[in-house]
């Protein structure tokens, strides 16, 4: 028979106790018994920085980890059950700086490499301890003894062995890309990285008019908010089934795409100021508008995007000398031709 629920449980209370219960059966160790020998499922836990105590973010993933682990389990399979710790990272050690009082990378110098790193380390034990202690809070079953750090020597190790196999087999080569730089700390950024620091910024766009050649006063109208990669551009992206529009304004003619033409978009973000955070509504203008702000503008005739392949316009910078330089890593099966 079940028990009514009363109208205000204590959540605490109750985890409390159902820790207690799975403590004082052995429950965990009980299951792992049970299983042992049986066929294996091995589930590698993608570690979380410990930099910091956990966020919702992390008890999100941990619950729907562990819930797929005990599927398993309860299907009878074997696990490891080991959890990680994510030890190096921009992260660990700008938050350090934080806590000496560093301005600069020259303080770290002045300060000891070596007692830096080992400040690092010391916060990473801090925070995994605390982490470990949220995770057992939540419920979330590991075998909370056997965590392993990437900060640790065998960690280390084996990474070097795998480079130093990848090398003997031509699998390292040395060259050059283009990508986010953090000028203060004087690093690469990852992905993930500029990810955690993401949010929505206004800035000017720009419309550009690509005259065609061989056709007077005719251009493709094209909108970018990166107008740094013009020097790089070789070509213009039509759909050969989306509809277009050639636009008389002035003495020019401009083909833009016909779904663009009137739209207006609008972007909900937060904004942040001396009175809170607050939401707003950011209204982008169509291309319609900007074009009739410049004077009268006449739709005089509907096109399809097959219509435009194979037109040739004038680049930004087309009168730059090009530059070939060997390098990168072609690959023959590559669409672009190697």
């Amino acid at each position: 028979m079940y028990k009514p629920v009363g109208k205000f449980p204590d959540f605490p209370a109750i985890e409390k106790r159902i820790l207690s219960f799975w403590s004082e059966t052995r429950a965990f160790d009980l299951l792992r018994e049970k299983n042992r020998g049986g066929e294996k499922f091995r589930f590698q836990d993608g570690p979380i920085t410990a930099n910091n105590p956990m966020g919702v973010h992390h008890a999100w993933g941990r619950t729907l980890k562990d819930l797929y682990q005990r599927y398993h389990a309860m299907c009878g399979r074997e696990l490891r059950y080991q959890n990680g710790f994510d030890c190096q990272g921009l992260w660990v050690e700008v938050e350090v700086e934080k806590d000496n009082g560093f301005a600069s990378k020259k303080d770290i110098l002045a300060y000891g490499i070596d007692r830096f790193v080992e400040d690092c380390k010391a916060r990473v034990r801090k925070f995994s301890a605390i982490q470990t202690d949220q995770s057992i809070r939540l419920g979330y079953w590991m075998d909370w003894d056997n965590s392993y750090y990437t900060m640790s020597e065998e960690n280390n190790y084996a990474i070097w062995q795998f480079l130093k196999r990848c090398h003997a087999h031509g699998h390292i080569y040395r060259g050059f890309d283009a990508m986010p730089w953090c000028p203060r700390c004087g690093v690469g950024l990852s992905q993930m990285e500029l990810a955690e620091g993401y949010r929505w910024v206004e800035h000017t766009s720009v419309f550009i008019r690509l005259g065609l050649r061989g056709r007077a006063n005719e251009a493709l109208l094209v909108w970018t908010t990166t107008p740094w990669t013009l020097t790089a551009n070789v070509g213009a992206a039509v759909h050969p089934n989306m509809k277009y529009y050639k636009v008389r304004q002035g003495d020019w003619h401009y083909y833009v795409g016909a779904e663009n033409w009137d739209a207006r978009r609008e972007i909900e973000t937060d904004q942040v100021d001396a009175g809170g955070k607050k939401r707003r509504t950011v209204k982008l203008q169509s291309v319609a508008s900007h074009l009739k702000a410049l004077g009268e503008c006449q739709i005089v005739e509907t096109l399809r995007g097959e219509d435009l392949i194979g037109l040739e316009y004038e680049g930004p910078f087309d009168e730059l000398a090009a530059q070939q330089q060997p390098g990168g890593h072609p690959h023959p099966g590559d669409w672009a031709g190697g």
